[in-house]
């Protein structure tokens, strides 16, 4: 059976919620410059696939769509939000909730690299308990704030500013499979940050099963 879900520790998720097309909707959308259709799928079609990849030919792979619903922290969200082409997002808003939120909280701290403009080392810091610790009185003393404005009676749309980056948020988000892989090609590349990577894999990992040949394909030649 086709995994649908995959948690990503804490709270987040990535859910697959709807595919409309496959691997025979690309082929069709190609043959039809020749007014030509196929009703099955073959060994042709998948050389077909194949070489509209590799020639950047990416217009049969806007057709399929897929409707996911993601969760995951404001910061990371921020940065897959940066891929706008080939998508609609609707996202919770806190201007209308104000149900407790949730926080990311991680386990360990990773070092800052100097030879990198931007990324981390593998390793933790040297004092990682004690930042965990430091973290976690922050991202505490940010709730029990929002608490105490809203109980003031404070307008949620006004509250939630004190609400950190690592709050999770949550949306629905509809894209073309061509947009889908882009996205994944550049947040998979090992100098992407670690936790967009994991996204980037679990959504990866959900499409390839409903596109097996367009999916290998578009991952190759991106």
């Amino acid at each position: 059976m086709v995994s649908t879900k995959v948690d990503l520790g804490n709270a987040g998720f990535v859910e697959l919620l709807e595919v409309f097309g496959s691997d025979l909707t690309v082929v069709n959308a190609a043959r039809v410059s020749f007014h030509k259709e196929s009703s099955e799928f073959s060994e042709k079609d998948t050389g077909l696939i194949n070489y509209l990849a590799k020639h950047k030919h990416t217009s049969p792979f806007f057709h399929p769509q897929v409707r996911f619903r993601l969760k995951m922290p404001i910061f990371l969200a921020r940065e897959w939000f940066r891929h706008t082409v080939g998508f609609s997002r609707n996202e919770v808003s806190r201007r209308y909730v104000d149900e407790p939120p949730e926080i990311w909280v991680p386990t360990e701290f990773r070092m800052r690299d100097p030879n990198l403009k931007q990324g981390s080392k593998p390793e933790s810091v040297p004092l990682n308990d004690h930042v965990c610790q430091v973290y976690k009185q922050a991202v505490d003393l940010s709730l029990e704030t929002y608490n105490s404005l809203l109980e003031a009676n404070v307008a949620p749309e006004l509250a939630r500013a004190i609400l950190p980056q690592s709050m999770y948020t949550e949306f629905i988000e509809t894209g073309s499979l061509a947009a889908y892989a882009r996205l994944c090609s550049l947040r998979l590349d090992p100098h992407a940050q670690k936790e967009i990577q994991d996204y980037a894999q679990a959504l990866s990992s959900i499409l390839e099963p409903y596109f097996p040949v367009s999916w290998k394909a578009l991952m190759a030649h991106q």
